[in-house]
């Protein structure tokens, strides 16, 4: 006769036989386990999970403010930092001459009629020699009177030399109190190459953030003319104009920009006409802060092309 214990374990197998078509009990079909508090355990779990979520991502906005930006001229400097050392060396303003004094420079400024008259006929001299290596003759009608002429006109072309930066600002400086940006744009300039003698011609756009002294706004254009009627190259008379000022009106930052046609690249090399050079050069706090340096360039329109 069959025990007891045998004849259960036979009914739960027979229950379990007779089921037809069981489906699996789904994890959702479970009721969760409540806990003391009455919140379900998977719930409870995933808000625990979710507060350490966000108390890692506070701790690590925490840390992030402490941090040096990605971009190093976007850190806020204190007032004595502005004045250290730029990207572009200061190449110093000398009164008498040249930002970068050169042979004979000195000599022209002072000079008296008499040598300047001299200094103008050797320069027809020496193109009455270029008139003849090239194949020409300087005799003839046309050319009599091309020499002198010539040599009058590349004394205008290089005047700067001869002027004083000292005296173009004539103490036009100002306090005003002003600390905003004052820009003056579009200025027409025209220099000479110093690789060929040839000239390039453009536009220059001068902006500054007084450091409560503001200087006469035509100054601008002047020192601008100054630096341009010299043989030059785009690079260095962008960067003479910004650090005249910089060093003139002791501002807290300035921006030049130059767009130019070179005729050095026109009339001969790549011989492409419609091509542009833009150069710039920020000084203080345009160039080490990104915000102040997009406020200028939105100021011209150039972020807009």
């Amino acid at each position: 006769m069959p025990s007891q214990a045998s004849m259960v374990k036979q009914t739960a197998n027979s229950e379990r036989r007779f089921v037809p078509n069981s489906a699996p009990v789904t994890p959702a079909e479970i009721s969760p386990v409540p806990t003391p508090n009455g919140v379900p355990e998977g719930k409870l779990k995933n808000d625990e999970s979710s507060k350490r979520r966000r108390r890692r991502k506070a701790r690590k906005r925490r840390n992030s403010i402490g941090k040096a930006p990605r971009d190093p001229r976007d850190a806020v400097s204190p007032p004595e930092e502005l004045e250290s050392e730029t990207r572009s060396p200061s190449p110093g303003i000398d009164f008498v001459g040249l930002s970068k004094p050169s042979i004979g420079t000195v000599a022209r400024l002072e000079e008296s009629p008499e040598k300047a008259l001299e200094r103008q006929a050797k320069i027809a001299g020496a193109v009455r020699t270029i008139l003849e290596c090239i194949g020409e003759d300087p005799n003839r009608e046309g050319l009599l009177g091309t020499p002198d002429r010539y040599a009058k006109a590349m004394l205008f072309f290089t005047k700067g030399y001869q002027e004083n930066i000292k005296t173009i600002v004539n103490d036009a400086v100002f306090n005003e109190g002003h600390n905003e940006f004052v820009i003056v744009k579009d200025i027409e300039v025209f220099s000479l190459c110093e690789h060929h003698l040839v000239p390039f011609t453009g536009k220059m756009h001068i902006g500054y953030i007084p450091d409560r002294d503001v200087i006469g706004i035509s100054k601008l254009p002047r020192i601008a003319d100054m630096f341009s009627r010299r043989l030059q190259v785009q690079e260095r008379l962008t960067k003479d104009v910004a650090h005249a000022i910089m060093d003139i009106l002791k501002p807290q930052g300035v921006a030049v920009v130059m767009e130019s046609s070179h005729l050095c690249m026109v009339m001969r090399g790549v011989e492409k006409t419609s091509a542009t050079t833009i150069t710039s050069c920020v000084l203080g706090c345009v160039e080490k802060r990104e915000k102040t340096r997009n406020e200028f360039f939105s100021l011209l329109g150039l972020n807009r092309r």
